[in-house]
């Protein structure tokens, strides 16, 4: 059984429907990859699984339990963290500091962690160790990107959901946030991950869901999600070019 979740989710603005019933599944021990074009709905699908976006109808459920009525703090007690598509992370605090924030408040549900312990565990894993006591704002994009990721493994989850953490990366960090990946799904965390760098999602994934205008057009493997008609046309392209 998945993990986590999305039933039949209807998410209407005005007269505007930006899901319409909505299905996935994320499973444990995986990367499940959410893409489509810009204004697909993908960032509102996020938003529905992790409480900041009420559904106008459909249930998000989690570890087999309802949770599409809890609020946004009670789903991430239960193990559901995330980061943003535009950098949330305390620029005015170190890289350190970010990460111990939400290290403390994972302390107030698990009595068992000792924060700081937990923060340096993460910073070596993440590989930020070297810029640990940089202030976060001084830092490049693509560093702070690794900062926000720290801090969301930081709530201990067992569901991660990305939002473009590749934006801002070179090819090296790329390469290196995909082993980061392999490694945290290898000891079983559930990853959803919204992406717009192709390569990226086509070698991490191994199942894919496609979105546009609200809608899930495609489901699949990376092979499978690449010879798709409807995707080629609304999307990626020829599979081709994907490849390439």
């Amino acid at each position: 059984m998945a993990l986590l979740s999305v039933e039949d989710v209807v998410v209407r603005f005005g007269g505007l429907r930006a899901l319409s019933e909505t299905n996935l599944q994320v499973e444990e021990g995986r990367v499940t990859g959410l893409i489509g074009p810009n204004g697909a709905g993908k960032t509102t699908c996020f938003n529905v699984v992790t409480g900041l976006q009420e559904p106008t109808s459909g249930r998000v459920r989690f570890d087999g339990e309802d949770i599409t009525d809890k609020s946004p703090f009670r789903r991430a007690r239960m193990g559901i963290a995330r980061t943003f598509q535009k950098l949330e992370a305390f620029s005015s605090l170190s890289a350190r500091d970010n990460v111990l924030v939400a290290a403390e408040q994972r302390r107030a549900w698990d009595r068992s962690i000792n924060p700081k312990a937990v923060t340096q565990e993460i910073l070596e894993k993440v590989g930020i160790t070297e810029v640990a006591d940089y202030m976060v704002g001084t830092l490049p994009t693509g560093t702070a990107r690794l900062v926000e990721l720290a801090r969301a493994l930081a709530a201990g989850p067992r569901a991660l959901l990305l939002d473009e953490p590749s934006s801002g990366l070179n090819e090296e960090e790329t390469e290196e946030m995909a082993k980061l990946l392999r490694v945290l799904v290898k000891d079983g965390l559930a990853v959803l991950l919204v992406e717009h760098d192709m390569s990226f999602v086509m070698g991490i994934c191994e199942y894919i869901y496609v979105l546009d205008f609200g809608k899930i057009i495609a489901t699949g493997t990376p092979a499978e999600v690449q010879a798709d008609a409807a995707v080629q046309a609304a999307y990626l392209g020829s599979a081709a070019e994907v490849v390439a």
